[in-house]
């Protein structure tokens, strides 16, 4: 076996130790009550489709830790930096739930709920986590999440459709996350109204911009379609903003910084970039 041979079966492994500790996860989730949700869901749709002629719309991400790039600052507060982001310009901040990889936590989400919660315009919070089953959507929503991350990748068809209507079922939106045409194809046969295309390959971990901006051209006019992966600078936004893309996705390029503004004011000012 070659060296590319050892490093495939090391990321295949890793998805799979994610997705067998997630099923333990539940189990412990399920044995617990809910808690009452007592807010509204921010309509995400609406905040993150993009008229034409207006700026693309940016989600910044709350992540202290990535199996990839190790830790990531602490210096703000989970909920303190969904309020940076949100004042400095971010239509929508995404909050890793995941704890065992990415050092994250439903509690996250919580607090920055509540930080969000204390501006005059409304910012929607994306649940992001590794999502198999009802019960992390039903905990999603009582986190107060507008949106949840439906990964294509890691459930079959048959399950995207029933995770879907669960989540509308809660009256938050399912957000899919898509690779290629074929996992496309899939969220367009759940009518999912969100779509993420990832640069980023899960099983490889490798990063491929030329086919997520194919992926992304192909995304049906009636869908929103969000751009995840590999931004770092204002420079690689304004290319996105030139496409067809009405949001991009924000993680580590903000999250290597111990204050966020000054980069993210940049993006924002890159996200006017015109369409090509």
């Amino acid at each position: 076996m070659d060296a590319r041979c050892h490093e495939s079966a090391a990321v295949v492994s890793l998805l799979s130790r994610i997705l067998e500790i997630k099923r333990r996860e539940v189990e412990v989730l399920c044995r617990q009550d809910r808690a009452a949700a007592r807010r509204e869901p921010i309509d995400v749709v609406r905040v993150l489709r993009r008229p034409e002629g207006a700026p693309l719309r940016l989600i910044a991400e709350v992540k202290l830790r990535s199996p990839s790039a190790g830790a990531l600052s602490r210096k703000l507060a989970p909920g303190d930096r969904a309020f940076a982001y949100a004042e400095s310009g971010a239509s929508m901040v995404s909050i890793l739930c995941d704890s065992p990889f990415f050092d994250g936590s439903w509690g996250h989400v919580t607090e920055a709920r509540a930080r969000l919660d204390t501006l005059a315009t409304p910012v929607p919070v994306l649940a992001k986590e590794f999502i198999i089953d009802e019960r992390q959507i039903q905990e999603a929503r009582d986190r107060g999440a507008d949106s949840v991350l439906l990964i294509a990748r890691i459930v079959t068809p048959a399950r995207l459709t029933e995770l879907v209507a669960m989540a509308r079922a809660e009256r938050i939106e399912p957000f899919v996350e898509v690779v290629d045409e074929r996992e496309l194809d899939v969220a367009v046969q759940v009518q999912a109204r969100l779509v993420g295309v990832n640069a980023r390959d899960l099983d490889t971990l490798q990063m491929d911009a030329a086919r997520a901006r194919r992926v992304l051209e192909a995304i049906p006019p009636s869908v929103v379609a969000v751009h995840f992966s590999g931004l770092r600078e204002a420079d690689d936004i304004a290319l996105i903003a030139g496409g067809r893309a009405d949001a991009a996705l924000v993680g580590e390029g903000l999250m290597r910084a111990d204050d966020p503004r000054p980069q993210l004011r940049r993006m924002t000012d890159a996200a006017r970039a015109d369409r090509s």
